[in-house]
């Protein structure tokens, strides 16, 4: 049933503890120290209720915001979410961006331990070794929900999962697969190939990709460097095959991202079609 307009109170002050309380998870330290990260906009709200409703503690808002996106409004008041409404000078205090849209979330971290994801017989995954940039890890999350993925494991120094840039570089798909977090190259490598899936590593100095692509059809789990080294040669050394896209134009390389995307989408055409 749709909630009538709030005619409560408004929250006001940017300087209050609530305020500043929120605005400090846009910091690393805060997410690691209280489990909690940020979610912007009416989009990552939405998502997030509807596929993990259980994730999210608090939502504010301005009351303009939620009469336009009454369905978020609707979906917190179902989930029992605390619901403050704001000023937009408290939301822009709180938000990450320019431009939060009205709407910013609290919501608890939920990683996803890898001996889960291995329980459910993967066929494809896609695995960040020391991927630094925000949105770059956002795509990949993204592209490889499009793409069918079973889930995203991330090892080394990969930029962290909650950073307000990759939950919004993710536009939702954060809540749409599992993801692990900060585990160990070597590990998963290990327990992956236990899983019965061959890991591929994307390395301009691998092998022609369309030559191999036909070994896609089998359980797969791509394998994703840093966007300026690659992957190193001991990481190179866990992978049971390198294979490299072909450049046909004049472009000097692809985005870290865009071959992700491409390899995930490669995969999954070879193992649907099988």
């Amino acid at each position: 049933m749709p909630v009538a307009p709030y005619t409560g109170d408004v929250l006001e002050n940017p300087r209050s503890p609530r305020v500043r309380a929120v605005a400090k998870l846009s910091k690393r330290a805060a997410r690691q120290e209280t489990g909690l990260f940020l979610l912007e906009g009416p989009q990552a709200a939405r998502e997030a209720l509807a596929w993990a409703s259980e994730s999210v503690l608090e939502l504010y808002a301005t009351p303009s915001a939620l009469e336009k996106h009454s369905d978020v409004r609707d979906a917190a008041v179902d989930a029992g979410v605390d619901l403050q409404y704001t000023t937009e000078a408290v939301l822009d205090a709180m938000a990450d961006t320019v431009t939060p849209q009205g709407i910013v979330a609290v919501a608890r971290q939920s990683p996803t331990a890898l001996k889960d994801i291995l329980a459910g017989e993967p066929t494809l995954l896609a695995i960040c070794e020391e991927v630094r940039d925000p949105g770059n890890l956002g795509t990949i999350i993204r592209a490889a929900d499009a793409a069918g993925a079973d889930a995203v494991i991330l090892t080394g120094r990969t930029v962290d999962l909650y950073n307000p840039k990759v939950v919004r570089s993710t536009t939702g798909s954060l809540f749409h697969l599992p993801v692990a977090v900060d585990l160990d190259l070597a590990d998963v490598v290990e327990r992956v190939h236990d899983a019965g899936l061959r890991v591929v590593a994307a390395d301009v100095g691998g092998e022609d990709f369309v030559a191999s692509r036909g070994l896609l059809g089998e359980p797969t789990a791509w394998l994703f460097g840093n966007e300026a080294r690659g992957l190193d040669e001991s990481a190179l050394a866990h992978a049971d095959l390198s294979l490299r896209l072909p450049i046909y134009g004049r472009a000097e390389s692809l985005n870290l991202a865009t071959a992700a995307s491409v390899c995930l989408y490669e995969t999954a055409f070879a193992q649907r079609a099988g």
